[in-house]
Order: C-alpha cells, then sequence, then structure tokens
C-alpha cells in the first residue's frame, strides 16, 4: 500500500510540474545575422525553398556540353540500330537529350526526326526535320531532311 502511495505521489508531481505553464521567452534580438530578414526584402537562407529530397521528381538540368550530346547520339543510335519499337522510343530520348544538351546540334535533330519518323510521330518528325533545315541550309544533312519532308507531304 505505501508503495502504490509513493508511486501515485510521483506521478502526480510529475504531471504537476509538466502541466506548468512555460515562461514566455522574449524575441530573439536583432543583430543583423543570417537567420533575421534582410533590410532589402531578401527572405534568409534558412527560409529558402530546401533542396528537393526526391531525386526522381527533381527537374533534369541540360548545361552546354557537346561531348554529353555526342554521348547521347552514339547511344541513340545503337538504340536506332535494334530495329524495334522500343528502340525507336529509347533512341528518340536520347537524341530530344542531344537537342537540350546542344542546340547547336544539327545531327541531333536530324537523327531525333528519323527517330520519331520510325516510330510514326510525323509533327515532331517534321518539326525536327525543319530545325534541321533552319540550323544548316547549306549540309549535307539539310539536303537530307528536305527529302524526307518531301516524302512526308
Amino acid at each position: 500500500m505505501t508503495r502504490k502511495c509513493g508511486l501515485a505521489c510521483l506521478l502526480g508531481i510529475f504531471f504537476a510540474f509538466v502541466s506548468l505553464p512555460r515562461t514566455a521567452q522574449p524575441p530573439p534580438q536583432d543583430t543583423g545575422t543570417a537567420s533575421t530578414p534582410a533590410k532589402n526584402g531578401q527572405r534568409p537562407p534558412d527560409e529558402a525553398l530546401p533542396p528537393e529530397e526526391d531525386e526522381s521528381v527533381k527537374p533534369k538540368i541540360y548545361p552546354f556540353d557537346p561531348l554529353e550530346a555526342e554521348r547521347n547520339i552514339r547511344v541513340g543510335n545503337f538504340y536506332m540500330r535494334q530495329r524495334k519499337p522500343n528502340g525507336y522510343r529509347a533512341a528518340a530520348g536520347r537524341f530530344e537529350d542531344a537537342t537540350k544538351y546542344n542546340p547547336n546540334s544539327a545531327e541531333a535533330y536530324f537523327k531525333l526526326g528519323e527517330a520519331e519518323e520510325k516510330l510514326k510521330n510525323m509533327p515532331r518528325s517534321r518539326a525536327a526535320f525543319t530545325k534541321v533545315i533552319q540550323m544548316a541550309p547549306d549540309s549535307k544533312l539539310a539536303k537530307e531532311a528536305k527529302k524526307k519532308l518531301g516524302s512526308h507531304s
């Protein structure tokens, strides 16, 4: 009985202490550190948007990189040689990436047009071939693109 009474008293004291109102702490002083808003209206760095945690949702960044564009073209060519719909889709994705890494690559746009043509996606194919003609009107690729555009009509 004494133990039960002692335990009940201890629990009562504990809950009484936990339920006491907390004293309000004074607001932090403005020391001009990074944790306070700047006077020019910028948000402090700790309030900035956090980095994306799920890397699969994060948008892909395409800096200008001709070597990466060439690598994507080579991989796309590998997929094109498979001569299967899945290969053409994979190739189109690689050629699309190549055009983003190097927007000045007429070869990437031409290959993209060929892949889209194989996938029977004529509007995208025409757009890619037209881009080739605009980028390099006197090139061999432009002549081939004109032939392919002529055959689409």
